[in-house]
């Protein structure tokens, strides 16, 4: 016999009338036995009608253990479920479940977020996390959910806008969202006070989707740096587009055409530009120091735009014809392309010099908007060595570490070298020819995260600081 039948609040509810009842239920069984064995025991088959006693006995006992079990295990009634702890999984709960990042607008009064997070709740989809961006009128709020995998973006917007959201914006989420708010932002500031390079992609990532321009400062007075082309100095968010400037007068653009921007996200971006430029140039010190397979030692390493002139005369010393392959253009405006192309603000440089400090090889990994372009050269003397395969390998291992799901690289059909190279990455790769302009895009979704690439043996690296 047990004394408790349920709980309430966490603690065991014990009822007394039930107690005293089974308890005089039992004196009183053993009384009529105790008076129906001293009747039957006097008997002539007193005997026999005691055995047949003590099989019903045992029958009726063995059919109340069973009644019991079964009881116990039937359906919970409604006070037991409300009695169930919260976070107590339910028969929805084991079905497969999908991450989506989701925005929408309320109305800026009491009890506009209390009915949409109701309704996520009547379809069954859990909030993960919150972000208030609050507006002048009304309020932004971005929400991560976990909701069953059967159920569609259509459904959950269709529920919002019954519960009072707005202009709702959906997508498909993964598990690196996972991240709380302030500690992705404080990853992406730490990234970018490393590394000049990382800022586009910290406002890539801090943002979303989206494309960022830098333009170089210029001589125009401060009239004209406030156009279209230009911004004040305190930045300037205009729908799906932001205009922050650097101290120096470059204007930093990001347009984001699918989801405008909120002041919120505006002055995240606008405190990572200030790092940026409270820190000033700076690239990671460290190198590769290779040894080629004739012997001769190389150095691998970042570069800027303090390697301008020493690209220069690397351009010097390329033939025309190597020229043409990497600018696809006249020779004599290469010079021009060096101040962008080695800019930290545009993407990431790696120069290969000698020992004498000479530089005979230039790999770049350039943002271009949404994509990412590969582009290599190598002095005529030092081609054919596996310099541009170990450029190539290790642009693309910087590829995958910035997030990138593919790079392009354009050349021209007849090189024939730059083919060979892509496809000795062993990645999928895309080919597009058109009037002899061949562009071929390598897909990085399934490359793993590495420092070098493993597939030329005819390097020995040694590491230098």
């Amino acid at each position: 016999m047990s004394d408790v039948t349920r709980t309430k609040h966490g603690r065991p509810v014990h009822h007394w009338r039930r107690d005293l009842v089974e308890l005089a239920a039992l004196f009183t069984a053993v009384a009529v036995a105790d008076a129906v064995a001293n009747l039957i025991g006097h008997g002539p088959d007193g005997a026999a009608l005691l055995v047949i006693s003590a099989v019903v006995l045992i029958a009726t006992a063995g059919f109340h253990t069973w009644w019991a079990r079964r009881h116990n295990h039937a359906p919970p009634t409604a006070d037991d479920a409300d009695a169930r702890p919260a976070g107590h999984p339910t028969e929805h709960s084991a079905g497969a479940t999908a991450l989506w990042r989701m925005r929408t607008t309320v109305r800026d009064e009491p009890g506009s977020l209390a009915a949409l997070c109701t309704a996520l709740a009547h379809g069954r989809v859990d909030i993960l996390s919150l972000q208030a961006h609050p507006l002048a009128e009304g309020t932004v709020d971005e929400f991560l959910l976990r909701a069953p995998e059967e159920l569609s973006a259509a459904e959950i917007t269709r529920g919002v806008s019954h519960a009072g959201g707005s202009g709702t914006w959906i997508e498909r989420a993964d598990a690196h969202d996972l991240v709380d708010a302030p500690t992705r932002i404080l990853g992406l500031a730490t990234r970018t006070a490393l590394d000049a390079a990382e800022l586009p992609l910290a406002l890539r990532q801090l943002l979303g989707r989206c494309t960022i321009r830098s333009l170089p400062a210029t001589s125009q007075d401060a009239a004209a740096a406030d156009a279209t082309d230009g911004a004040p100095v305190e930045g300037a968010l205009e729908g799906t587009v932001l205009r922050l400037r650097a101290p120096e007068g470059e204007v930093i653009t990001v347009e984001r055409p699918y989801l405008p921007f909120t002041p919120t996200e505006f002055a995240r971006a606008r405190a990572l530009v200030e790092l940026d430029t409270r820190l000033g140039p700076r690239i990671p010190r460290s190198q590769d120091v290779l040894t080629l397979a004739e012997g001769n030692s190389i150095t691998v390493r970042r570069a800027d735009t303090t390697d301008v002139e020493a690209a220069k005369a690397m351009h010097d010393r390329c033939s025309r014809r190597t020229l043409s392959m990497r600018y696809h253009g006249p020779v004599h405006d290469a010079d021009r392309y060096l101040n962008h192309l080695l800019s930290p603000r545009f993407g990431r440089t790696l120069a290969v010099q000698t020992a004498s400090g000479r530089i005979v090889g230039i790999g770049h990994l350039l943002w271009d908007g949404d994509e990412t372009e590969i582009a290599l050269l190598v002095e005529d003397e030092w081609q054919r060595r596996g310099i541009g395969t170990e450029l190539l390998g290790r642009l693309v291992a910087l590829a995958v570490e910035a997030s990138c799901e593919s790079v392009y690289a354009v050349t021209q059909a007849s090189n024939t070298g730059m083919v060979a190279a892509m496809r000795g990455l062993g990645l999928p790769l895309d080919y597009q020819i058109e009037e002899g302009t061949l562009v071929i895009t390598a897909r990085l979704d399934a490359t793993p995260v590495i420092s070098r690439p493993p597939y030329d043996a005819s390097f020995e690296p040694q590491r230098a600081e």
